[in-house]
């Protein structure tokens, strides 16, 4: 292994397989020492009959257990499939997520849970299915879930809520075991705590109808507890968060003056018909409006309306210069058809990621 961005690496050779696919499974873990070696042995089996090459990528955020020791052992009895990154300190699932799809070499990504509650022998399936029905994601559903009331009851409100706000309807957002398009997931970056939202940000890149759900297995914990899925107030409140941060992309990524817009018109309007109505009073009836606090709530809806305008036309511009400054593209092509020149100026800056069919 080597050290590389404050990780250590050791990458498969293994080339893509016939049919252009190469799979690669990523599994953040933290605090998990027992259960990395028979979770190795269970995604090898798994894929032991794999019609795609592939690779399995452990990933320790931060451990102070002997996990990353027993990722060195997985490596070490299986060079050509498995390989390990070793985090300089927690950073939190979903930083250990994105560290492994970075590393991922896959034209096919599958994330699994690293506590043996997910059945590594639902992915060819899921795979499968993935590359049969022409999908960018697959979610998994954990139909029978084998955990707590506690956990299950918050899972559920917040699944709903979640689709509700981002129109992307599914059964178990919380699910870490996923199948996705790699030419599709590299183009979303994960932060925070958004990795439950990686069907909500995908859907800002590709169709609703190319995200499906498949119902998976679970088992309960055998080792330890969850450091990744305690319920409490202050998680409540980051996801509450996060839901609406990416809401608020999911929507209006690309337009975010049309959302501050929206909020600017109401107010102001709503504080001119209540200027105009005072006016009326005033000049139609000779009625004093001087200590009415109607008016000053007037004056302040108007002044808000032009703050929440002005914000919009400020985040319209800040939003074209990002996109101009990234070179990334409004869109993401996923094929060409016909006489289409890649080397056309209109597809060299920015250049549309394509995917290979």
């Amino acid at each position: 292994m080597h050290e590389s961005g404050g990780s250590h690496v050791a990458r498969p050779a293994a080339p893509p397989g016939g049919d252009g696919h190469f799979l690669s499974v990523v599994v953040p873990l933290r605090d998990e020492e027992d259960n990395v070696l028979p979770l190795t042995t269970q995604v090898q089996a798994a894929l032991a009959g794999s019609p795609w090459p592939w690779q399995l990528i452990l990933v320790d955020d931060g451990s102070r257990d002997g996990t990353s020791a027993r990722i060195r052992e997985a490596v070490a009895a299986s060079p050509t499939h498995v390989s390990g990154a070793i985090l300089r300190r927690g950073f939190g699932q979903t930083a250990a997520m994105q560290a492994g799809i970075d590393l991922a070499r896959g034209t096919v990504i599958a994330t699994l849970d690293g506590d043996l509650q997910n059945n590594p022998h639902d992915i060819v399936r899921m795979v499968r299915r993935l590359l049969d029905d022409d999908l960018d994601l697959l979610v998994g559903w954990r139909r029978a879930r084998r955990d707590g009331l506690l956990r299950r009851l918050p899972s559920r409100l917040g699944n709903r809520l979640i689709g509700l706000l981002t129109g992307v309807p599914l059964h178990d957002y919380g699910c870490t075991l996923k199948v996705y398009r790699a030419a599709v997931l590299r183009r979303v970056r994960l932060y925070g705590e958004m990795h439950r939202f990686i069907p909500s940000w995908m859907a800002t890149l590709t169709s609703l109808d190319r995200i499906a759900e498949e119902e998976v297995s679970h088992f309960p914990r055998r080792h330890g507890r969850s450091k990744y899925g305690a319920y409490g107030l202050a998680r409540g409140v980051k996801v509450l968060l996060d839901l609406l941060t990416m809401a608020f992309f999911v929507r209006f990524r690309a337009s975010p003056g049309h959302f501050f817009g929206r909020i600017g018109l109401a107010c102001g309007g709503s504080g001119l018909l209540v200027l105009a109505w005072l006016s009326w009073v005033k000049l139609g009836e000779g009625a004093a409006i001087a200590g009415r606090p109607l008016l000053l709530l007037g004056i302040l809806l108007v002044v808000i309306g032009a703050q929440f305008v002005c914000t919009g036309i400020l985040t319209e511009m800040l939003a074209r210069t990002w996109f101009e400054a990234a070179g990334a593209p409004a869109y993401l092509v996923r094929e060409t058809v016909g006489g289409v020149d890649d080397d056309a100026p209109s597809h060299r800056r920015p250049r549309a990621a394509r995917e290979r069919p």
